[in-house]
């Protein structure tokens, strides 16, 4: 087996909850040796429950500081001396008060790369920024749900998911550009980025976005959510291969190009509703799936770890979602989440 692709590199992380632990923990998946620095009463996830914890933690090693006391400090420069990155999750002011920018800890270590995760930006203030505020702010809330209802979310943390992406994409390549320096990756801009063709019809043509039903996709027809004798299936019919397959197994006529079946909406979703209610979901995604047309039955999340044991990996006692990232010849390790402060501990009464 090949070495961890990041063997060697070592990132310190400060903060708390999702989006940076989510970040370092994906990092350290692949072979960074990461480093918590928890404050005395450690992560707040820690009092979320033990498996939230782990879910977000693995991998890593725990050194309890208090960064608010002198000696904490100092302990923290001689780790950030030694360390080729350093992410943040924290609020503006509070990241500069504690020194975790790259102005700060370039005295100690040239080369060191900060990441700050925040809500806005490190220059724009200390608004409450959590996940689902995020969503509401950005418009996703507003294009989530049926068009008669009223804004939804989605069963997850999307922002401080994606995030976490972002962060762990612009730490490395800053790592790769051989230089340190400041990174930010700010939640606000992060959903605004990922809704990049809505955003590019408004910016360039006007049109502003709108909820569809059962979700649909606002190009594609067909591209939702249908009922079916038994279960609900998502279809995903973009170009006319795809609809000729389709509509040839399903016994639809007409609406050859996309052009017509996105002109002709109300039409094609009345013959697709029709023809998909002969059979369960899961019978349609057996039949469609073979001739290549993009379907899925719509499974619960226990239905669907049950259909992909080989994401499913051990953490000491702890069963977990596996890396997304596969990398040829390598076979991950996957350590159980540290205990507050496993790694060292320096919490002094007084400064």
């Amino acid at each position: 087996m090949s070495p961890a692709p990041l063997a060697g590199l070592r990132i310190l992380e400060v903060g708390h909850i999702l989006a940076g632990p989510f970040a370092t923990m994906l990092l350290a998946d692949l072979g960074a040796e990461v480093t918590k620095i928890e404050p005395p009463g450690g992560d707040l996830s820690r009092q979320v429950g033990d498996a939230y914890f782990a879910s977000i933690n693995r991998n890593k090693r725990s050194i309890c500081l208090d960064l608010t006391s002198r000696q904490g400090q100092d302990r923290m420069r001689e780790l950030a001396a030694e360390a080729d990155a350093l992410l943040v999750n924290l609020k503006p002011s509070v990241v500069r008060r504690l020194g975790l920018t790259y102005d700060s800890l370039r005295r100690v270590n040239e080369r060191i790369v900060c990441v700050a995760v925040t809500g806005y930006g490190l220059d724009a203030g200390d608004d409450p920024a959590f996940d689902y505020v995020i969503q509401a702010a950005t418009g996703v809330a507003a294009l989530t749900g049926d068009p008669d209802g009223p804004p939804t979310l989605p069963g997850y943390s999307s922002v401080d998911n994606s995030a976490a992406l972002t962060a762990a994409l612009g730490l490395l390549a800053q790592i790769v550009s051989g230089r340190g320096g400041q990174v930010e990756v700010a939640l606000r801009d992060v959903m605004l980025a990922q809704l990049n063709y809505r955003a590019a019809a408004y910016l360039n043509d006007g049109v502003e976005p709108r909820r569809m039903p059962h979700g649909a996709h606002s190009y594609y027809v067909p591209a939702q959510l249908f009922p079916t004798r038994d279960g609900h299936l998502a279809l995903f019919v973009t170009h006319d291969g795809f609809w000729r397959t389709f509509a040839a197994e399903a016994g639809i006529d007409g609406f050859p190009t996309m052009a017509e079946r996105a002109a002709r909406r109300e039409e094609v979703l009345t013959d697709v509703t029709r023809a998909l209610a002969a059979e369960t979901a899961q019978g349609w995604e057996a039949r469609l799936r073979p001739l290549g047309v993009p379907a899925a039955a719509v499974r619960t999340l226990p239905e669907a770890l049950d259909a992909a044991p080989e994401m499913i990996v051990r953490a000491g006692d702890y069963r977990l979602v596996g890396n997304p990232v596969r990398v040829a010849g390598h076979r991950p390790e996957f350590r159980p989440p540290p205990r507050l402060g496993e790694h060292g501990s320096l919490v002094v009464d007084g400064d």
